[in-house]
């Protein structure tokens, strides 16, 4: 029993553990069977392996990282690089910016976007009136449905630092659901990262949903925007609206499934007492929820030139896919008292150049919200859930909780 909570029963560790672990799998079987396929077969492969009409899988930590620090070697673009699918969406411009120097020079000039500061600024301003209303909810002893309210704040967010405006939590909402459609159009790539025509033609109608305010944030956003920024050093219009569609799907979809992720797994495993009684223990408690959850389970590469990695000859133009999932979690199950584990580091960012520019975002966001469902000093409980179907990212299409003392 808690002290400061005696009405609350703590579950034992061992049980908590098999329970976060049974709502993962059935999370990432129900998202994405054959990503859920992939991983299992991942977690029996060893640290590299060449799978038939799959090509390379790694599951290694530091064969992971070297790959994705390794641009000459191994590219976004060509088949198994996700450059290659962003180019048959917005054409050959898009699809060199990924390994062309504006890739390099945009994200020079929108760092102080990202930083940590930045970050918490636009959390605070985007999702801070939603956080104080969940709070008073919860207080209240109402329910609230977590994975509705991150598919708003998400969605918010994105929208601020690109310029463009939402009229409502509707357009929000609508926002990221075309996001999540859009990137769901990708299931099955593990095999090919070619699109039939009739998925292409699809996925530039969601396009044009997503990048409906683009135009206007790109003729007025100022240069604390993102699109403000690409005009102001020459990007097209037209490559803005391929970058904006990569940010609304980056800040939608994965932040969403690591903040709902960690809010069930600190109260499957009965963790969430610890960070009661112990706030200095939250810093832990984001970082194993980015590691457990790993919202980019699986990392793609086009072979670029002839590769020794761990003892194998990886040829060219074959496709290498690191399992970060996989990676991440084989340092253990989700545990706000581990320290850091070097290996990993923060591979659920991916690394090198492509590292995700986010990351800060994606830590202040979910430090948010558990600082908000912490505030009272009484746990939550999860009233139901459940989990979302044919997605990219694994997550939970319902998640409903409440104050555990109402």
């Amino acid at each position: 029993m808690n002290p400061a909570h005696p009405s609350a029963v703590i579950p034992r560790p061992a049980r908590g553990r098999r329970v976060a672990r049974r709502h993962e799998a059935r999370l990432l079987r129900a998202g994405n069977p054959a990503l859920f396929a992939l991983l299992t077969i991942g977690r029996l492969t060893g640290p590299i392996r060449r799978l038939p009409k799959v090509g390379w899988v790694v599951t290694d930590p530091v064969l992971s990282r070297r790959i994705l620090n390794d641009a000459r070697h191994f590219s976004m673009l060509g088949e198994g690089g996700v450059g290659d699918l962003w180019g048959q969406l917005f054409g050959p411009e898009m699809a060199a910016f990924f390994g062309g120097s504006r890739h390099a020079e945009l994200r020079t000039l929108g760092r102080d976007l990202f930083t940590e500061d930045s970050a918490r600024a636009l959390v605070d301003r985007a999702q801070g009136p939603h956080h104080a209303r969940l709070r008073a909810r919860l207080a209240a002893g109402e329910t609230v449905d977590l994975a509705e309210l991150v598919r708003t704040t998400s969605a918010y967010t994105v929208a601020d630092l690109l310029g463009i405006e939402l009229a409502d939590d509707a357009a929000a909402r609508a926002l990221f659901d075309s996001a999540e459609r859009l990137a769901a159009l990708a299931l099955g790539t593990q095999t090919s990262t070619a699109l039939p025509a009739e998925t292409i033609e699809r996925a530039k109608g969601l396009v044009t949903e997503i990048t409906g305010g683009v135009a206007e944030a790109y003729r007025t956003g100022g240069p604390d925007t993102i699109l403000g920024r690409c005009r102001g050093v020459g990007i097209s219009e037209e490559l803005a609206r391929g970058l904006a569609t990569l940010l609304a799907i980056a800040g939608t979809e994965t932040g969403a499934s690591s903040l709902t992720r960690t809010v069930a797994l600190l109260h499957d495993t009965g963790q969430q007492h610890a960070l009661l009684a112990d706030r200095s223990l939250l810093p832990g408690a984001v970082r194993e929820g980015l590691r457990v959850t790993t919202p980019a389970p699986v990392i793609g590469r086009h072979i670029a030139a002839d590769a020794e990695v761990g003892g194998r000859t990886l040829r060219k133009d074959g496709r290498v896919m690191m399992l970060t999932y996989v990676a991440d979690n084989a340092a253990g199950p989700f545990d706000v008292t581990r320290e850091y584990v070097p290996e990993t580091r923060q591979l659920w960012f991916g690394a090198g150049r492509h590292l995700c520019l986010g990351a800060a975002v994606a830590r202040v966001q979910l430090t948010r919200l558990l600082e908000t469902l912490l505030a009272d000093g009484r746990p939550w409980q999860v009233v139901s859930r459940q989990p979302a179907r044919r997605v990219l990212v694994p997550t939970y299409a319902s998640l409903v909780v409440r104050s555990a003392d109402h």
